[in-house]
């Protein structure tokens, strides 16, 4: 029902922001948009939304923004790009306070459903040696070696999610995000991603005239990375589908890390000399998504291609890098 109340926790954040738009977007009328940060540092605001600043870690909040909520979303994570994560695995680790009270408060008031954003990061690394990569299967989490700090975090709450919905019937569904990117996301300031930091420094580079760009690692790296349009429809299919078990949701479309720079020059119009920084954090070495289980659950898997998200992504960053510098936006040929 479309008057039912949808809680977002993270609504102020990349991903939750734009569901937060999609529910509003589709008509929903009590959507309850929940974010840790002052309400001006929120990527995206709606005016429709109830929008509360609170610290999900906290129990009582908790219980506050689920109260009367029929469907709650968990998107609120400390979290960011490769560089922070590697350099602030305790704060990573702390929320699992946040899904861990969410799933309290969300069994304590009667919710209906309950969706998790875990992560690739889950992964056991001895799976991701390699750049010749073989995509990773559901089952490819266990026997467990996930990322240090947040990859631990999303696959113990994966397993509280499961717990949950096994001993109190709370219905769970829990997706493993692989490398989401687009517009109205971070760009810059540590916590950014790959696509994103790599627009940034080729704009960078085309607005100065400086074209050399630093790539962390040797560039060989492999990756996925799914578009925010994909990312959204298969949140909402996989809440409202019968997947009990973990799923992964991203692009089976790889590249490598050279390979992203050389899309992005590309859009830009420029050639990039690389300084590779090989004591920069670069992750693993290969990571990609198998899609076999999305597809038979729900004959879909995301498919916005690379070349088409990265450009729309190039351009809002140029826009905000013009913003930001006071500088002409660097167009996108």
């Amino acid at each position: 029902m479309n008057n039912d109340l949808i809680v977002v926790a993270g609504g102020g954040g990349f991903i939750g922001g734009h569901l937060v738009e999609h529910f509003v977007n589709q008509g929903y009328t009590n959507v309850r948009s929940v974010d840790i940060k002052p309400l001006d540092q929120w990527y995206k605001v709606s005016e429709v939304a109830d929008n509360v600043v609170a610290d999900l870690k906290d129990k009582a909040n908790c219980a506050t923004a689920c109260r009367g909520a029929s469907q709650v979303y968990n998107l609120a994570a400390d979290m960011g790009g490769m560089g922070f994560i590697e350099n602030n695995k305790a704060l990573c680790m702390l929320s699992v306070l946040t899904n861990t009270h969410l799933l309290q408060a969300a069994n304590d008031a009667g919710v209906e459903r309950f969706f998790y954003a875990s992560s690739a990061c889950v992964y056991n690394a001895d799976k991701q040696v390699n750049e010749d990569v073989v995509p990773l299967r559901e089952a490819d989490a266990y026997p467990a070696m996930p990322e240090d700090g947040y990859g631990w975090e999303k696959l113990f709450s994966e397993r509280m999610c499961r717990h949950f919905r096994e001993d109190f019937g709370l219905v769970t569904r829990v997706a493993r995000f692989h490398n989401v990117y687009g517009p109205f996301g971070t760009w810059d300031g540590g916590r950014e991603k790959a696509p994103a930091a790599i627009c940034r420094k080729i704009i960078e580079a085309k607005t100065t005239g400086g074209h050399e760009v630093e790539v962390w690692g040797d560039g060989r790296q492999t990756r996925s990375f799914m578009y925010i349009d994909d990312c959204i429809k298969g949140i909402v299919d996989i809440m409202h589908s019968d997947i009990e078990e973990p799923i992964n949701l991203g692009s089976s479309e790889v590249t490598t890390i050279n390979g992203l720079v050389d899309l992005v020059a590309e859009i830009a119009g420029i050639d990039v000399p690389r300084q590779h920084n090989l004591d920069a954090p670069k992750g693993v070495n290969g990571r990609n998504s198998d899609n076999t289980k999305i597809q038979q659950y729900l004959d879909w898997e995301p498919g916005i291609r690379l070349k088409d998200g990265m450009r729309k992504t190039f351009d809002w960053i140029a826009e905000e890098y013009a913003l930001a510098h006071e500088t002409e936006p660097v167009a996108s040929v």
